[in-house]
């Protein structure tokens, strides 16, 4: 195998491994909490769930930033540059957090007020918020960690600590619930555990295979004015960027709600063949990112190319593979995550979406990883801000007449704009 080949499989396959294992904490949790006795305690661990990852993921600019920074001096052989990045990127990440803590109460009240669950489902997501809050911190300087390991193009220690946290969470919440006997907050303090122990291992491995890296001159101009205008103008388009995905998917999912429960069963369920795609894809994203910005940053140009022509190989494989597996096992997999044959029925109607999903999405996936590894983020921005507009104007424009089918169209239209508008920007750029 070539080895530029072998150094992409080297990232990527630690990394869908990583993503493989993050929804199981929330999986662990809404088990735990289906044997409480109270179908309230489900829905609260949902709700919980869902408001901490729309926090995280707009933050993840934290992950996305560091990365494409730090592989760009890693390029450079700029050590020096290396340890400021980690050092910037967790002083901002503690500096968010210390945010959080300070404002949980009016945050939690603001997101259980738009997410308007019932009475108690709400006391109860209260409980589970105020515990889980208190790892903000812990969350926030792991993606600046995971940022700065995958730019050192190391993706081994991400999926330990991954691997690590997820077996830890499943028994600290065992034992709060089952022994000790408390409810949600023995499944909330598991969970915080978890998270703070991701953290403690991370900075082990940093010890451990990275702390020869103090012997550079560093700690001169951390903070310097130039240093961190880069820094936030690089994190402030992937913050932007992200709100605008995250207002398509969430708008996603409340207009398939406004249509009725089976409509919204129905999206959901075919929304995971999405999300199952972009664990893989992720993977070559992240291996995409450490490449380029380390070719990037040595100038490479030639190495650089070669290395956009092999992800795009490797994009279109997984492209393959996961077509024809919806095409042929579509109808099975709806039925192994729900045995509600009148949602299954209706599915079988918008499956056929599920079938271009991945040839929609690749572009994006591989151009959102090469222009976070080369730090061109207003591209990024731009392309989401653009892609977002036409999501929007679609779905309207055709709902009347298309329904569901509007939506999905809509959708997938919006990811294949990303990548072809990233495309058209990077041929100008490189």
């Amino acid at each position: 195998m070539n080895a530029q080949n072998r150094q992409i499989l080297n990232i990527a396959i630690p990394s869908i491994i990583s993503n493989i294992t993050v929804p199981l904490i929330g999986l662990v949790d809404i088990t735990i909490s289906g044997h409480l006795g109270n179908v309230a305690y489900i829905g609260a661990i949902a709700v919980g769930t869902m408001i901490f990852n729309v926090i995280y993921w707009i933050f993840g600019f934290l992950r996305m930033g560091t990365s494409g920074m730090t592989s760009q001096a890693l390029g450079s052989r700029d050590f020096a540059e290396v340890m400021r990045l980690l050092v910037r990127s967790l002083t901002v990440a503690m500096m968010v957090a210390a945010g959080f803590l300070l404002f949980q109460i009016p945050l939690r009240d603001i997101a259980l007020y738009l997410m308007h669950p019932s009475q108690q489902t709400s006391a109860f997501a209260a409980t589970y918020f105020s515990i889980c809050i208190w790892g903000a911190p812990a969350m926030l300087c792991q993606y600046g960690l995971t940022g700065w390991f995958i730019g050192m193009q190391n993706t081994r220690v991400p999926m330990m600590v991954a691997i690590l946290q997820n077996i830890i969470n499943v028994v600290a919440s065992l034992f709060f619930v089952a022994v000790i006997g408390m409810k949600i907050e023995g499944v909330a303090l598991g969970t915080l555990i978890a998270q703070w122990c991701g953290l403690i291992i991370a900075v082990m491995a940093w010890f451990k295979f990275y702390r020869r890296l103090n012997r550079y001159s560093w700690r001169r101009n951390v903070f310097s004015a130039e240093a961190m205008r880069r820094f936030f103008v690089v994190n402030r388009d992937i913050f932007l960027r992200t709100l605008f995905l995250v207002a398509v998917n969430l708008f996603f999912l409340s207009a398939g709600a406004r249509q009725g429960d089976i409509i919204l069963s129905v999206n959901t369920l075919l929304m995971t063949l999405f999300t199952l795609f972009s664990y893989f894809m992720d993977g070559f994203a992240y291996a995409a990112e450490a490449l380029s910005g380390k070719y990037y940053g040595a100038k490479n140009i030639r190495a650089f190319r070669d290395m956009k022509r092999r992800i795009a190989y490797w994009g279109i494989g997984v492209v393959i593979m996961f077509t024809l597996t919806y095409i042929i096992s579509g109808r099975s997999f709806l039925t192994l995550l729900t045995d509600q044959s009148n949602v299954v029925a209706s599915a079988m109607a918008f499956l056929p979406w599920a079938y271009v999903i991945p040839s929609a999405g690749v572009a994006a996936f591989i151009y959102d990883g090469i222009f976070i590894g080369i730090t061109q983020t207003k591209g990024m921005l731009i392309s989401s801000a653009i892609s977002a507009i036409v999501f929007f104007a679609l779905f309207f424009a055709l709902y009347s007449s298309l329904g569901n089918h509007a939506l999905w169209l809509a959708f997938n239209v919006y990811l294949a704009m990303r990548g072809f508008i990233q495309f058209l920007i990077l041929r100008r750029t490189v």
